[in-house]
């Protein structure tokens, strides 16, 4: 196996996101989906006749992103099948579960394959513009051994409210519903260090968002704040909003 490279480790003319390798969470069942994308994982539900993944193919190959981890389970065969191994200038690998292991389980379950350290993590079900290079470089400047990248929505409702201190470090997380009113949510991309990665429970279910997350917070765990436009497909409402969301923009 390649030893881990660190962004240390990166020449002049590159980019920071060419030695990181990006882990992109695609094994979701997608329930609240069937409805509107049936026999597909939610990862493929086509917006704008494009399979919603080739969008975040196309931000990480214009960051300069070069190595891609598909964690997968629910529906694997066909995004493999449409992807294979390459996409543009990427190299596409994947890791499969046999059983839900929720987020940061499949995340564990990845973890041989990534040969960099911090990994990039980013949701196979949301997508935001903010400056990928920008989020690595600020991530390395703090010396964080995990940082979430965070955006400003306008109701918190659906998403739960991330609270930081001046300095960045993440002080709490509230829960779905307590939202209605604008603040800095999570937008599913996070950088964390292998360290942190391979504390998460082997060969079981668990949670980034619910478990792990918290459990950090007051270990130096911060947040990346960017008021950049946000989008997710994990109802048909917003799934339906994704649509729009694209045409006027968001495949920049």
């Amino acid at each position: 196996m390649p030893r881990e490279m660190s962004t240390r480790d990166l020449p002049a003319s590159g980019t920071v996101l060419e030695l990181t390798t990006t882990a992109i969470l695609a094994g979701g069942l997608g329930s609240r989906l069937r409805t509107v994308v049936a026999g597909r994982p939610k990862a493929l539900a086509n917006v704008g006749a494009r399979p919603f993944l080739a969008y975040l193919f196309d931000q990480l190959v214009a960051a300069g992103a070069r190595d891609v981890v598909l964690c997968t389970g629910y529906l694997a065969d066909p995004i493999r099948s449409m992807f294979g191994a390459s996409y543009g200038r990427l190299r596409l690998r994947y890791s499969q579960e046999s059983a839900p292991l929720g987020t940061a389980g499949a995340l564990r379950l990845a973890l041989p394959l990534f040969t960099s350290d911090p990994v990039l993590v980013m949701n196979g079900d949301s997508y935001c513009e903010a400056n990928l290079g920008a989020f690595c470089v600020w991530h390395a400047a703090r010396d964080s051994k995990a940082t979430l990248l965070l955006t400003k929505v306008s109701d918190t409702e659906r998403f739960g409210q991330v609270q930081v201190d001046p300095d960045g470090q993440v002080t709490a997380f509230q829960e779905k519903g307590s939202g209605g009113s604008p603040s800095w949510v999570n937008a599913g991309i996070y950088l964390i260090d292998r360290g942190w990665l391979e504390e998460i429970p082997q060969h079981r279910a668990v949670s980034l968002e619910r478990e792990v997350f918290p459990s950090w917070v007051g270990r130096g765990l911060y947040g990346f704040r960017s008021e950049s436009r946000f989008v997710d497909i994990g109802t048909p409402q917003s799934y339906a909003d994704a649509q729009s969301f694209f045409d006027t923009g968001g495949s920049r």
